[in-house]
């Protein structure tokens, strides 16, 4: 697939809808790490990634059909799709498949080699520009997350459980690059909407068995199972359409470098996890390479 015509995007657009909608992505999905760990003592992979956007799938239904967007032309049917097979569906499969055998620290880590593939292939298929200094701060966040990870004590292993999540950064990567395109014609929360919609009706066939599980399952693990479906799912996955409409990919995506700092915050206070001092200083550098990113910009 070549999306090498592509006009470069817009001028960045930032001001405070902009910093919101960071802001809410960054928190929503931080907060999705420890979420997913408590549905998982409750739910299969499959069945608690059906439930979770089953959940938000019907309010961003009832969205389209009172906001009636324009219909997606023969030539963008595609990129819709891929946001509800690829980011939605396969993403959330992999992901939760993986964190039963992998650290939030670890997966952390392995999910932000997105950003680092985005700012690569937004440079070749998007004619994106990325300086040397952001290509700087990218790799002081990445190593900044990678502290974090072996700061949880865990430490990093290459298993099936790393290689799947992997695979869902591959995903994220895939997905921001073929939809980016899209909020040139449509609103962000249109495309939020439909991946939502599209994604949830590909996960639906593991709800059978989520119903059953749910029947035995523990107070905390249903009450993070909704949770999953609304906070980071149907709102944090509408902010990050905006932040990706507003922003160039590549940019967008390093705001993602915030996450695990965020997630190891969450982890203190939800938990009581309390962070080495590895952690803390992982957490201060992938804070740093944002801030180096977004240098005189």
């Amino acid at each position: 697939m070549s999306v090498a015509s592509v006009a470069p995007s817009a001028a960045p657009r930032l001001n405070l809808a902009t910093f919101a909608a960071i802001g809410i992505t960054v928190v929503g999905w931080a907060s999705a790490f420890p979420a997913i760990r408590a549905g998982l003592t409750a739910f299969g992979p499959l069945e608690l990634g059906a439930v979770r956007f089953a959940i938000a799938a019907i309010p961003a239904a009832i969205f389209l059909l009172i906001a009636r967007p324009s219909l997606p032309s023969p030539g963008e049917a595609w990129r819709f799709a891929t946001g509800g097979i690829v980011f939605v569906a396969l993403y959330t499969v992999l992901l939760n498949i993986g964190e039963q055998t992998v650290s939030a620290g670890a997966a952390s880590f392995i999910i932000n080699v997105s950003p680092i593939l985005t700012a690569i292939f937004a440079t070749i298929f998007l004619s994106e520009r990325f300086p040397l200094l952001a290509w700087g701060g990218t790799f002081l966040s990445f190593f900044g997350v990678g502290l974090i990870a072996l700061g949880e004590g865990d430490g990093l292993s290459i298993d099936t459980g790393a290689l799947l999540i992997l695979g869902g950064a591959v995903c994220t990567t895939v997905n921001t690059i073929v939809q980016k395109p899209l909020f040139s014609r449509h609103k962000p929360l249109t495309v939020a909407a439909w991946n939502m919609v599209v994604g949830g009706l590909i996960l639906s066939p593991g709800l059978p068995s989520a119903f059953a599980q749910a029947s035995a399952a523990p107070t905390d693990a249903l009450l993070s199972a909704i949770y999953l479906g609304i906070i980071p799912s149907f709102v944090a996955y509408g902010a990050w359409a905006v932040t990706l409409s507003r922003l160039p990919a590549s940019r967008a995506s390093n705001y993602l470098y915030c996450v695990p700092p965020v997630a190891t915050l969450i982890g203190f206070l939800w938990l009581g996890e309390v962070p080495g001092l590895i952690g803390i200083i992982g957490g201060l550098l992938a804070l740093g390479g944002v801030v180096v990113v977004n240098l005189k910009r």
